[in-house]
């Protein structure tokens, strides 16, 4: 059975005026698998044409087709913390109706895509 693209974590970022401007989409477990466009809309748009394409290329081909999502098996993470971070994260948490450990997973996520796209 070949996966949808719905099943593909697809990532958007801008390109920069260098690289032509507009917004590039590409799929993690997919390599090099990837569209552009002029807004995130039509990248996303143009992404589903190149999943087909790269997908009836591994399948007509007879190469693997990766598993969506890759390596997703959560791992153990001890951090210690000064009271007064455990006691902003464990508010924020409250306010968002989550558990600390999704709200850290959050904010340190948010973190990773603001300086990997600084």
């Amino acid at each position: 059975m070949i996966p949808k693209f719905e099943d593909y974590p697809l990532e958007i970022r801008p390109l920069t005026a260098d690289e032509g401007g507009g917004f590039l989409a590409t799929f993690p477990d997919l390599p090099g698998c990837m569209a552009d466009g002029e807004s995130p809309e039509e990248a996303i748009e143009d992404a589903r044409g190149a999943f087909a394409a790269w997908m009836a290329a591994h399948v007509e081909d007879g190469r693997p087709v990766p598993v969506p999502g890759g390596d997703v098996a959560p791992v153990r993470f001890v951090q210690r913390l000064p009271r007064s971070v455990h006691s902003a994260l464990k508010a924020l948490a409250a306010s968002d109706g989550v558990s600390m450990n999704t709200m850290a997973t959050v904010l340190i996520a948010e973190g990773i895509g603001a300086r990997s796209h600084a």
